[in-house]
């Protein structure tokens, strides 16, 4: 049925979005897990001409679904309706409120709106509002790349170009847009990817809009690009972007540039170029050292601590082993605890050392070949009381089938066996089969806390019965 009313002011081309229909959506796209515990809390306010308003109750779940999903989010918005090309959030702890699409109208800007997407020409030139100098942990490691961002924010071209390098999850990213974000409301500032820098250049050549293009880049005061080194091999990509270098530095705006290597070190990078970075300050952010990774888990388990409703607090335990144990990088240890966060959240408990291995065991390189399906059988056999053979039967007595569904369940958690492996290692049952078992074990562990510790129980047997961990 066609929505014959007017919406803002907009001329009724199109049916206003159907947010129950955006919502299935996400399930579809994220899966159940991430959707329960994220995407859900998303509750719509608004459609304007060309963007909508959303909310949510808390600035921890805010940060977490505009981090993570909300290029994604406004993919998915898109698809329902084209002219929507930017999306708002906005903090409502009291989104229940029958009455808050007026309160909205009437005191928006009441209102924190907080996180935003733009489609523009570039389609992704955002600069995220979360990812600050202040809520940037400094250390030993990183001190020099945070002084030196922060001058450029103070003294424009005082280092010019600042070239920052590192390793991959070390920070790069959120300081050019912690530079951004402080020089955007008085600069024109762009925030761009090489990646991105590349697409709309070929697109730009395909449309015969060069123009355009050279325009867009050279009129701006603030130019951040991240990851250059994807520039590697790309001739004509290099020629444009050194007289687009040349041509910013010659007016006097200001360019940031990061990468994963010194300069020298760029693979496949006109020799011309690579001196012109040499040319200004080069800094690096080294591997954190335990302080720092202490610190930046200290921090984040705060505003968790801080804004979750139920009290679950992450015990200095369980800071302290992510800290050791998570040293690669600055992202993969902040995703560790966001691990923990989301089991913590899902099943209401902070999980103990034991089931902490166990939840980051890809991370934390367990023995995983150690685990076999057949020790995974055997214990569950013992648990549950019956034979092997009474498990692999074809038999589908209600004794039989839970465990069966466990069994395979924790196969699929704990070794790295296919579908189809796995379910060769039960009878030659149809991968299917083995969906169903896993998904229907999913289900119940939402709401059977019985089952839950018993899997539990069974996951700290397997994996730890030899005292090697």
């Amino acid at each position: 049925m066609k929505n014959n009313s007017p919406a803002n002011s907009v001329e009724n081309i199109d049916k206003k979005i159907r947010w129950q229909d955006v919502q299935n959506s996400f399930k579809e796209k994220f899966g159940v897990e991430i959707y329960e515990s994220w995407l859900k809390k998303i509750d719509f306010i608004e459609e304007y001409q060309n963007y909508i308003s959303l909310s949510v109750s808390t600035r921890f779940i805010r940060d977490w679904i505009t981090s993570r999903y909300l290029d994604q989010i406004l993919q998915i918005v898109k698809k329902f309706k084209k002219e929507i090309i930017r999306i708002e959030f906005v903090i409502l702890k009291t989104s229940e409120d029958k009455s808050f699409n007026k309160v909205v109208q009437n005191s928006k800007d009441k209102f924190e709106n907080i996180s935003f997407i733009k489609d523009t020409y570039l389609q992704y030139n955002r600069i995220d509002p979360n990812k600050t100098f202040e809520n940037f942990i400094v250390g030993n490691s990183n001190k020099l790349a945070f002084e030196a961002s922060n001058k450029v924010t103070q003294e424009i071209a005082h280092y010019n170009p600042l070239y920052i390098y590192g390793g991959v999850g070390m920070g790069k990213t959120h300081l050019l847009n912690s530079i951004g974000l402080k020089l955007k409301n008085s600069n024109k500032v762009m925030f761009i990817s090489a990646e991105r820098f590349m697409y709309q250049f070929v697109k730009s050549i395909k449309s015969n809009d060069m123009v355009k293009f050279k325009e867009y880049f050279r009129n701006t005061d603030i130019l951040l690009i991240d990851d250059i080194q994807f520039m590697n091999g790309k001739e004509a990509m290099q020629e444009e972007f050194f007289h687009t270098f040349n041509a910013l530095l010659d007016k006097g705006s200001q360019i940031i540039v990061s990468a994963d290597r010194p300069p020298n070190k760029l693979v496949r990078i006109q020799e011309r170029i690579k001196s012109r970075f040499s040319g200004g300050l080069v800094v690096d952010i080294q591997s954190a050292d335990y302080s720092l990774r202490f610190n930046i888990i200290s921090k984040r388990c705060e505003e968790f601590n801080s804004l979750n409703p139920n009290n679950l607090i992450i015990p200095e335990e369980i800071k302290k082993f992510l800290s050791n144990e998570i040293r690669a990088s600055i992202r993969e240890l902040v995703g560790a605890l966001n691990r923990i966060i989301s089991f913590s959240k899902i099943y209401n408990k902070v999980p103990n050392i034991q089931e902490t291995k166990i939840i980051l065991k890809d991370l934390i390189n367990l023995p995983e070949n150690k685990v076999t399906i057949d020790d995974i059988q055997t214990e569950v056999c013992k648990f549950f009381k019956i034979s092997k053979n009474e498990m692999l039967s074809p038999r589908r007595s209600r004794y039989l089938v839970r465990p069966r569904q466990t069994a395979i369940y924790l196969a699929k958690s704990l070794t790295s066996k296919s579908l189809p492996e796995i379910g060769r290692e039960f009878s030659n049952r149809d991968h299917t089969t083995v969906i169903h078992s896993v998904k229907t074990i999913e289900r119940l562990r939402k709401n059977d806390n019985e089952l839950n510790v018993n899997i539990d129980n069974l996951k700290n047997k397997i994996l730890f019965n030899n005292n090697e961990i």
